[in-house]
């Protein structure tokens, strides 16, 4: 089965790896490297063990447009949003034996390390990725 697991960060966020000073410390560039290491081999973990399907790191808000309607009409709206929105900031697909072994790939994130200002908030979601429309009911 495949699972997607998702992580999750806002402008401000983005803004702190950037260096930045925002209402949490900037990142420093020693804060960056041992993340970018961390992601490395958590990567190369999945990909060695064969559970890893696709990974993808996505660019900060202020570069998003999000579509939506209001009236009938399409509407766009470009970034970045409100500070404290969170957005989708990557995610992995994995094909693994079970929601159970997901849930333990996604916990390891926990270790990535980042400033405790950030570590303090930080989420990662888990869901099954739907194949088809049976899977929608099930």
């Amino acid at each position: 089965m495949k699972y997607m697991i998702l992580t999750y960060a806002s402008q401000q966020d983005y803004d702190g790896m950037a260096g930045k000073e925002t209402q949490k410390p900037a990142w420093t560039a020693e804060d960056f490297a041992a993340m970018g290491a961390f992601m490395e081999k958590f990567n190369a973990d999945l990909a060695e063990s064969g559970e890893l399907v696709e990974t993808r790191g996505l660019a900060a808000p202020v570069l998003t447009r999000r579509l939506g309607s209001k009236d009938g009409a399409s509407v766009v709206t470009d970034g970045p949003y409100a500070e404290t929105q969170e957005v989708l900031a990557g995610y992995w697909i994995v094909e693994c034996e079970s929601f159970d072994r997901a849930t333990e790939i996604a916990a390891r994130l926990a270790d990535t390390p980042a400033p405790e200002s950030v570590r303090a908030t930080a989420y990662a979601d888990v869901r099954p990725v739907v194949e088809g429309r049976d899977d929608m009911l099930g």
